[in-house]
């Protein structure tokens, strides 16, 4: 069940009067397919297998299609993950799709993202990443026009360039009402897209060629996150100026901005993938936002009356793609007893309903657990922002007198948060009568920019020690056994639950540890250790390149292996991009010999985050016979060894 419920529908978009969005398919070997809702209400399969909407921008991707109504009926415009190029379909005039972009000298070398369709020009507009060389940071990007006649697909000089490659990182182009201009975000090294970007425009000339491109906005310290325009040829935008993504307006002409809703809340978040939409404006010009401090939330801005407020309340998260048809908003909307389902909310009838992907019980909702909002106590009186998940069960009680056990769960980025919604890997454990608590350390996003940079410069301190807190708190209230408590985390949060058990911040808290595609050398990922995207991310949550690698010494846990006492498990995907296998076979030849019961799990096939039903199954029960062999309870069915 854990298996078939990975992953979520996503990439919302609108083509005419329908809605069509992606959806994964773990048993199909992990691809996302393209589905539509037709008018009557009907979902189906747009695009069968083997073909794959998925694309590698930044190596994370980002929106991997666009559609509009042309005469024979929709026509999409879709980048396929097998070989990355960008194709032309449609559905229903019965063809298979056909390739618009040539194949690169390099797999993967070129790579498109966030499309959008300029019909009046012939052409798709979009993000080009292009390899330049042998290097992962040998890249170029622009934003490119691709006729959709095909003729580009044997001839790259038939791909016009409409930016040059000044700025190392762009988000797709937006285009106003009438087409004569675009807007997009741009930003560079070293900067990470939270840290600081800027909001460019330009104006659309008769040959379709962008004219007079110039910085209307951001830059010097702010993040902008997303820009749309409005009905009259303003912009609104998400920037965080004032420490929190809140939205605002410019003119981008006299470059006047202004302040829309000022709160300590945040409107938008990390641009971890191109297309994100937080905000989107109504036919009626109020503004249809996710927002929240810690949460995500549905509200309406009126622009006459300066008001927000909540609506459609019965879901608490909302993802970062809403999609507005007139006055109505839809996005996939979730709950902490709910998966994510496409939520409509009109906001003329002030009324919502579940339109597709309805959430459906695969069991009874009493194994759910419930999560409990805290805010714990750390270092120096710091705040820590944490869910706690009780163990769960309608059929069992842990034995009297006994304490649970309890897991920590990291979440990745480090740069993001953790959502408390219906989690069914979670409730797996839970059920099991093993409590978890993710906890939103300092760092995390979603608590403004202050929170977010406590972790600058300090990352493998902050984290580790927030971590630790939690756990130590949950044990000295009596709510978890001081002997049975585990870290776990994946990314990101498989660095801090490696150097959990290497630091002497967390020393002798945890029983033992499950690390997933992890970092486990700082040193060793930055510039051309990893992918362009976060080659220089190092440096802000570590420190410049002259403090580096005495740092890395200091914190990283491939040089602090003699430091592992706790028992661990290693799951690493062998096509992982971001956190290539070297890293783990680096702390494994490190621990050689020093009497470590570990584990070591490879996946083939698997690239940052699992995807295929048989890899999440397998890492699921490895995960849970570690837990039973360490605290001690019946485990499931898994020979899982263990070595020294």
């Amino acid at each position: 069940m854990v298996a078939a419920s990975d992953g979520r529908p996503g990439q919302l978009g609108a083509v005419g009067g329908e809605l069509w969005w992606t959806e994964p398919r773990p048993t199909e070997g992990g691809r996302r397919a393209l589905v539509r809702r037709r008018e009557g209400g009907e979902v189906e399969t747009v695009l069968p297998a083997p073909w794959n909407a998925r694309n590698r921008v930044h190596e994370y991707g980002g929106t991997a299609w666009t559609g509009v109504i042309a005469e024979r009926g929709p026509l999409v415009v879709f980048t396929n993950f097998d070989d990355q190029r960008m194709y032309r379909f449609e559905p229903d005039a019965g063809k298979e799709p056909v390739p618009l972009t040539p194949e690169a000298a390099t797999p993967a070398g070129l790579r498109w993202c966030e499309p959008v369709v300029a019909e009046e020009f012939g052409e798709v507009w979009a993000v080009l990443e292009e390899s330049t060389g042998d290097r992962p940071t040998d890249v170029r990007r622009v934003l490119a026009a691709v006729p959709l006649d095909g003729s580009a697909a044997s001839d790259r000089g038939a791909v016009r360039e409409l930016t040059d490659d000044s700025y190392r990182f762009l988000t797709g182009p937006k285009r106003n009402a009438d087409g004569s201009r675009v807007a997009w975000i741009a930003w560079n090294h070293p900067h990470m897209p939270w840290d600081e970007t800027e909001l460019r425009t330009a104006e659309v000339t008769e040959a379709g060629d962008f004219a007079d491109a110039r910085t209307v906005a951001g830059g010097d310290g702010e993040s902008i996150a997303q820009v749309e325009w409005a009905r009259d040829n303003s912009i609104i935008y998400a920037g965080d100026r004032s420490g929190w993504w809140n939205l605002h307006w410019v003119d981008p002409d006299s470059r006047e901005t202004e302040v829309l809703h000022r709160a300590e809340a945040e409107f938008a978040g990390p641009l971890w993938s191109l297309g994100a939409r937080w905000f989107q404006v109504l036919a009626s010009g109020d503004v249809a936002a996710v927002h929240g401090r810690g949460e995500s939330r549905l509200g309406i801005f009126d622009g006459w009356e300066r008001r927000l407020g909540r609506v459609a309340e019965a879901w608490s998260d909302w993802t970062a793609e809403l999609v507005a048809v007139g006055d109505r908003v839809y996005g996939m909307a979730a709950g902490p007893k709910s998966g994510y389902e496409l939520v409509e909310y009109d906001s003329v009838a002030d009324t919502a309903k579940v339109v597709a992907s309805a959430h459906e019980d695969k069991v009874d909702p009493a194994y759910y657990p419930e999560p409990e909002h805290r805010t714990f106590t750390g270092p120096d009186g710091r705040e820590i922002h944490a869910h706690v998940y009780a163990p769960q069960s309608p059929d069992h009680e842990g034995p009297e007198g006994e304490l649970p056990p309890y897991v920590v769960w990291v979440h990745g980025g480090p740069t993001s948060h953790v959502r408390s919604v219906l989690d069914v890997e979670l409730a797996y454990f839970t059920s099991r009568g093993i409590g978890v608590a993710e906890v939103n350390y300092g760092g995390s996003t979603g608590y403004g920019r202050e929170y977010r940079n406590r972790l600058r410069e300090r990352w493998g301190v902050v984290d580790v020690e927030d971590c630790a807190a939690v756990a130590r708190a949950l044990a000295d209230e009596g709510t978890a056994d001081p002997k049975r408590l585990a870290i776990r985390g994946g990314s990101a949060g498989g660095w801090t639950s490696a150097a959990s058990l290497t630091s002497k911040a967390a020393e002798g808290v945890y029983a033992c540890a499950v690390v997933k595609y992890p970092i486990l050398d700082l040193a060793g990922w930055r510039v051309d250790d990893t992918h362009d995207f976060e080659s220089q991310y190092v440096y802000s949550l570590v420190g410049t390149p002259d403090v580096i690698v005495e740092r890395s010494k200091l914190r990283s846990p491939v040089d602090n292996a003699e430091r592992i006492r706790a028992p661990f498990l290693l799951l690493q995907g062998l096509e992982d991009e971001i956190c290539p296998p070297a890293q783990a076979e680096s702390l494994l030849e490190r621990i050689e010999g020093l009497g470590v019961l570990h584990a070591y799990r490879t996946y083939e096939g698997e690239q940052h985050g699992f995807r295929r039903a048989e890899t999440v199954k397998d890492a699921v029960l490895a995960e849970h016979a570690l837990y039973a062999r360490v605290f001690g309870f019946e485990g499931p069915d898994f020979d899982l060894e263990l070595h020294t």
